[in-house]
């Protein structure tokens, strides 16, 4: 059947698209109640739970998952014989940052330039209404019935990391068992290129702390001498990297190649929006660097501002310190070098504490089967050119639970987050092209693959 009645459903849905992606985006879904209430996740839950009843699905739940918070489940049975899909997404969304940054509000949907601005308006509300966008295309088209068997599970804590979700499937095995799941949680490689994820770095993170002293003392009168826990920890995190830009943590090996698509310097340049004259950091092709080794960043510093700072030595200091790791790295194993290795660097025989936080595995998915057959087929019909298969720098814990749980699914992993969206930092945005193009992939897609398992 030609894609065009499917094209032009999708088309004529976007404007319906962006008025429900702003009142999604208008919640404040930050899902840690000491930055914002708990009612706002409560609300963006309810909101998609009606939007997906509303698109014929039924047994709609808000699931209260082990770490307090609620995911959203509905399913609908297809035809008979028909594959059953798992759609995924999740509505928790980063916090804003410094809001005086935006240009315009954080929680308020702004088109500018031809992109819609909002936190979440592409991680991951953008792709909550990328499946509801393909679902409305799907009953516009065929009725209210759909080629396959459906499941939805929207998480309320992915951005957290506190594996709500994933403890909720594990005591619950079947809930989410199905053919083919579809991470609606990535994105193309670059705008217009239609691109399946096929492999995630796994992550971990520990918060670090340090200990001189009593209480802060007055530098001109005991600064040179005394034990400085500022210094101390800024010691301590500049040997996380060698002289190149490197990991340097004992047990880490940073010389792995990727053999897949490519990632140019000067396109990587231009995404993440290095300034002019800053080198990048690390060595081996930026593909390597993003998707084949570790890499750790310093996520945060509890330390005296500037404006408002006294002459003070710092008797202590904390950091959030994330480390990224490869397919075929073992988290916890690599959980174990990196504390190791703060604890070794510590200076003075200061006092220091690690809390170890959540871990998550690194993925690596099967490419080989009548899903990303289906998949290949929809994105080549939907963006006229073939599609690509790139690795992916974040982290996505739940996958690998699917995985264990469903050893015989295939996981597809898509989206709308580009590399120009910004997610995770201001002004994140989602260009509504892109939304339009993956909606119509998935929902291609969802009726391909009910073909190819029939036939």
């Amino acid at each position: 059947m030609p894609q065009q009645p499917l094209a032009d459903a999708v088309r004529s849905l976007m404007d319906r698209a962006r008025t429900d992606l702003a009142e999604l985006v208008a919640f404040p879904s930050v899902a840690d109640p000491r930055q914002f209430p708990v009612e706002e996740c409560r609300k963006a839950a309810e909101w998609v739970a009606d939007a997906f009843a509303a698109e014929g699905l039924t047994n709609v739940q808000l699931l209260d998952t082990p770490d307090g918070t609620q995911s959203v489940y509905a399913e609908l049975p297809g035809p008979a014989g028909a594959p059953t899909v798992l759609l995924y997404s999740h509505y928790d969304v980063q916090p804003p940052l410094d809001e005086s940054a935006w240009l315009s509000p954080a929680f308020e949907l702004t088109e500018r330039d031809g992109r819609w601005y909002g936190r979440g308006a592409a991680d991951c509300k953008g792709n909550i209404l990328m499946h509801l966008t393909a679902l409305r295309a799907l009953r516009q088209v065929h009725g209210d019935g759909y080629p396959v068997g459906l499941k939805i599970i929207v998480e309320g804590s992915e951005e957290q990391g506190t594996g709500g979700l994933e403890r909720y499937a594990e005591a619950h095995p079947q809930l989410l068992a199905a053919d083919a799941i579809v991470i609606g949680d990535t994105g193309n490689f670059a705008p217009g290129l239609p691109t399946v994820t096929a492999s995630l770095r796994g992550m971990t993170v520990v918060e670090v702390s340090i200990t001189t002293l009593a209480g802060n003392l007055h530098s001109g009168a005991f600064g040179g001498a005394a034990p400085d826990a500022l210094q101390a920890m800024v010691k301590v995190l500049a040997s996380l990297h060698d002289e190149h830009g490197d990991v340097a943590v004992a047990g880490l090996t940073s010389d792995q190649t990727w053999s897949g698509v490519e990632y140019a310097d000067e396109q990587f340049r231009a995404d993440a929006k290095v300034l002019d004259g800053v080198g990048l950091t690390g060595t081996g092709t930026v593909a390597d660097r993003l998707w084949a080794r570790p890499s750790v960043t310093v996520l945060g510093i509890d330390a005296p501002p500037v404006i408002g700072a006294t002459s003070s030595v710092q008797s202590s200091a904390k950091a959030l310190v994330s480390l990224r790791v490869p397919p075929g790295t073992d988290t916890a194993a690599a959980q174990d070098a990196l504390v190791a290795h703060l604890e070794a660097q510590v200076p003075f025989g200061a006092q220091v504490r690690i809390e170890r936080q959540g871990n998550g595995a690194p993925f690596s998915a099967d490419t080989s089967g009548p899903a990303y057959e289906a998949m290949g087929t929809a994105m080549a019909e939907a963006f006229g050119t073939p599609m690509v298969a790139s690795g992916e720098g974040g982290s996505i814990p739940l996958c690998n639970t699917l995985q264990t749980l469903y050893p015989q699914a295939e996981i597809v992993l898509i989206g709308v987050e580009e590399p120009t969206t910004q997610i995770h930092a201001v002004n994140e945005s989602v260009d509504p092209l892109e939304l339009e193009r993956m909606a119509l992939t998935e929902a291609l897609f969802l009726r391909r693959y009910a073909e190819i398992h029939s036939a």
